[in-house]
C-alpha cells in the first residue's frame, strides 16, 4: 500500500508511521519542519513538508494513495478535522481515477467520547455519552467521516497512550522528577483506560490492510483492562522518588477536566473483525521503564 500520515511526526502519528513501514508498506509523512522531515527520511518515511492546511501541497498524492490517516493535534483540530476531510473528498473527486477503489481515509478521535461513567461497561459500539467539553464535538466528526460518499472512511478511537515519550503523562512525569510532586486532576477512585502507542499503532495498519472490512465501523483503541488511578500514583511516588503522598487537585482547564473522565471500556470490534491483540505490558506493570523511557527522550538523567 501507499500510506499518507498527517502529523506523521506526533506521539500517535510517528509509531504509526513506522508500523507502516515495517510492514512494508511505502510511507508519506506530512510534517512542517524541516529537521523533523530528516527525522521522518531516516526511518524510511518518505517526508513531505507543508503546514498540513496547505492541502495543495500533497493531496494531489490521493491519486495513488491507497489510505489516509488523519493523527493531527492541537487547539484547532476541530477545524483542521473538518477541513482534512472536506479537501480530501475533493481532491479524490478531482484527481483519482474513477476505476479505482475508494480511497481509505482513518481519523483519529478518542476514548473520552464516552463520557464519564463509573458504573457502566462501554465497547466500541456504544452511543457515546456525556463527553467532556473538550472532546463534545467529536462525535459529529466521526459520523462525517463514516457518511462521507467520496471515501472508504472509518474512525480509531485511542484511549490515554503511554510507552516512549509519555504523551499525555510526560507532563506528570515532568512534575514529579522536577518539583517532588505527584498530583493529578479530580478526586480519588478514578480508572484510567490505556494503550501502549506501539499497540495502537498495529491497529491503524490492521485497519489499512483490512479497509474492505473495517470501513464504516469505530474501533476502540484500549487495553482490555481500565488501571486505577490512584494505583498509577502511587507506583509514580515511589518510581520517580517523589516525596509523596500523591495529591488531587481542581481541574484548572479543560484539559485537566477531561483527564478527570473515568470510562470503563471493554472493546471488542479490533479483536473480532481485525484480529488485534494489545501486547505490550500495562502502565502499572511496567512504570519504572516508561518512566525512565521518557527521561531518556528528555535527556534526562535516569536515576
Amino acid at each position: 500500500m501507499k500510506v499518507l500520515i498527517l502529523g506523521a511526526t506526533g506521539f500517535i502519528g510517528l509509531p504509526v508511521a513506522q508500523a507502516f513501514v515495517r510492514a512494508g508498506h511505502i510511507v508519506y509523512g506530512q510534517t512542517r519542519s524541516t529537521d523533523k522531515a530528516k527525522q521522518l527520511a531516516a526511518e524510511e518515511i518518505i517526508p513531505i513538508v507543508a503546514d498540513v492546511k496547505d492541502t495543495a501541497a500533497y493531496l494531489p498524492l490521493g491519486a495513488t494513495l491507497d489510505a489516509i490517516i488523519d493523527a493531527i493535534g492541537g487547539a484547532d483540530i476541530r477545524e483542521t478535522s473538518a477541513l482534512l476531510l472536506s479537501a480530501t473528498a475533493a481532491a479524490v473527486q478531482a484527481h483519482r481515477s474513477t476505476l479505482a477503489p475508494k480511497l481509505t481515509y482513518i481519523w483519529t478521535s478518542g476514548t473520552w467520547i464516552h463520557g464519564e461513567d463509573r458504573a457502566t461497561v462501554v465497547s466500541d459500539t456504544t452511543v457515546p455519552g456525556r463527553a467532556p467539553a473538550l472532546t463534545a464535538w467529536r462525535p459529529e466528526q466521526e459520523q462525517r467521516v463514516l457518511t462521507n460518499p467520496h471515501v472508504a472512511g472509518l474512525v480509531i478511537r485511542p484511549s490515554l497512550l503511554y510507552g516512549r515519550s509519555g504523551s499525555l503523562f510526560a507532563h506528570f512525569f515532568a512534575r514529579a522528577q522536577r518539583e517532588g510532586v505527584v498530583a493529578w486532576p479530580g478526586t480519588p477512585g478514578g480508572r484510567l483506560a490505556l494503550i501502549h502507542c506501539d499497540d495502537l499503532a498495529e491497529l491503524y495498519v490492521l485497519a489499512a490492510e483490512r479497509a474492505a472490512v473495517a470501513r464504516g465501523q469505530i474501533f476502540d483503541g484500549s487495553n482490555d483492562v481500565n488501571e486505577s488511578t490512584d494505583a498509577f500514583l502511587q507506583r509514580l511516588v515511589e518510581v520517580s522518588g517523589a516525596a509523596g503522598p500523591y495529591q488531587y487537585y481542581e481541574p484548572t482547564n479543560l484539559f485537566e477536566k477531561a483527564l478527570t473522565t473515568t470510562t470503563v471500556i471493554r472493546p471488542y470490534l479490533g479483536r473480532a473483525l481485525l484480529g488485534w491483540r494489545p501486547r505490550k505490558a500495562g502502565l502499572l506493570d511496567h512504570l519504572d521503564i516508561y518512566y525512565k523511557a521518557w527521561q531518556a527522550s528528555e535527556g534526562s538523567t535516569v536515576q
